[in-house]
């Protein structure tokens, strides 16, 4: 008998891509953050701190920012003299991840004065508000709060959702649309969770040779028993089920 092919999930979120970067869906909860990239070189300010959570896309839109820009690229944590350089000769500069270390606080304050007072650009990333950041020197304290700062919030359940039908489908996974959603509702709002889940049922799947049904992400998940009308929805998922022709060339 013929198996009838996976539903899709209808997802309602643009999709931008950038050549060498992967995929990027746009939500609520990252926009303001794509349309600050997307307005250069129109900012109203010198400089940029986009703030978010790890996995949120800082360094996607960072880099698509730094495509667009010319940009010079440093970690904060690797600053040196040569920084100071590279600003007033490519005129644009992205600093990376500012909450993990900034390697010289003068250096920094610098280089934000240099962008203000030439006209340059600045863009930053970090993972917490400078408020919440342990930073020496006043004076970059204050010079960094002055910063427009835009926030990446905790994905929401559109995009999680977006991002689960991506990477079940880069792992080679088919998944109903309603396993998409039954996983959404209960995991945790952050990038690294719907990248673990993901992981985890591959290779719960592969190792119990299962389809991804509700009834295995409850297991997964840990959610407890799934109802009969669930599973009945989800029925197929018995221990040695075969995979089809998922990783042919792998077996």
């Amino acid at each position: 008998m013929t198996s009838t092919p996976p539903r899709q999930l209808v997802l309602d979120l643009p999709l931008r891509s950038a050549s060498g970067i992967e995929d990027f869906f746009v939500s609520l909860s990252n926009r303001a953050a794509v349309e600050l990239i997307d307005s250069w070189p129109h900012w109203p300010h010198w400089a940029a701190l986009v703030v978010g959570p790890e996995g949120s896309g800082k360094s996607h839109l960072g880099h698509v920012w730094q495509t667009a820009s010319g940009a010079a690229v440093l970690a904060a944590s690797a600053l040196d003299e040569t920084a100071l350089d590279r600003l007033r000769q490519d005129r644009a500069l992205l600093i990376e991840d500012i909450d993990r270390g900034i390697a010289d606080d003068r250096l920094l304050f610098h280089l934000l004065n240099l962008a203000r007072e030439h006209k340059l650009t600045i863009l930053m990333t970090a993972r917490r508000p400078p408020g919440e950041l342990d930073i020496a020197l006043p004076d970059l304290r204050s010079r960094l709060r002055a910063v427009p700062l835009i926030p990446i919030d905790p994905p929401d359940e559109p995009l999680i959702k977006a991002v689960l039908v991506k990477l079940f489908a880069d792992r080679q996974l088919s998944v109903e649309p309603h396993v998409v959603n039954f996983i959404a509702l209960r995991l945790e709002r952050s990038m690294a969770a719907v990248n673990a889940i993901v992981e985890r049922l591959d290779r719960e799947a592969l190792a119990t040779r299962r389809r991804v049904t509700r009834a295995l992400a409850a297991d997964v998940l840990d959610v407890g028993a799934v109802e009969d009308d669930e599973l009945a929805i989800g029925s197929g998922d018995g221990a040695g089920e075969d995979l089809g022709t998922r990783r042919k060339t792998a077996e």
